[in-house]
């Protein structure tokens, strides 16, 4: 089982960057995916999650509008779209997945994180 996080990099703020988060070794389609940061110092956060039950997407406060989670099936691969970042976005992220619930992406804009992570990708961003 695999996660591999790749798309992260320096860039501007204002700028642009789209993570992506490979999944093999588990049937994709049933489980939940989410994306988290963790900023030197501070605790992880959730940022996004993907429902598998019904699609459904939900995004931290401080990213909402500004972030977009998709997924391809097909490819087995999460994708999280970040648009005029902010130095405070400056963290490293990482894609988790859990076996699909049917409620808590949806009721609390993350995923438990208890199957599977991936190993993390940087993001700073400067100002």
């Amino acid at each position: 089982v695999q996660l591999v996080e790749s798309g992260g990099g320096l860039v501007q703020a204002g700028g642009s960057l789209r993570l992506s988060c490979a999944a093999s070794g588990f049937t994709f389609d049933d489980y939940d995916i989410g994306w988290f940061r963790q900023a030197p110092g501070k605790e992880r956060e959730g940022v996004s999650c993907l429902s598998s039950s019904d699609g459904s997407t939900r995004y931290a406060d401080s990213v909402k509008g500004r972030f977009t989670i998709s997924s391809d099936n097909a490819k087995s691969t999460v994708y999280l779209q970040m648009n005029n970042l902010k130095p405070e976005d400056t963290a490293v992220y990482y894609c988790a997945a859990d076996w699909r619930s049917y409620y808590y992406c949806s009721a609390y804009g993350v995923i438990r994180g208890d199957d599977y992570w991936g190993q993390g990708t940087q993001v700073t961003v400067s100002s």
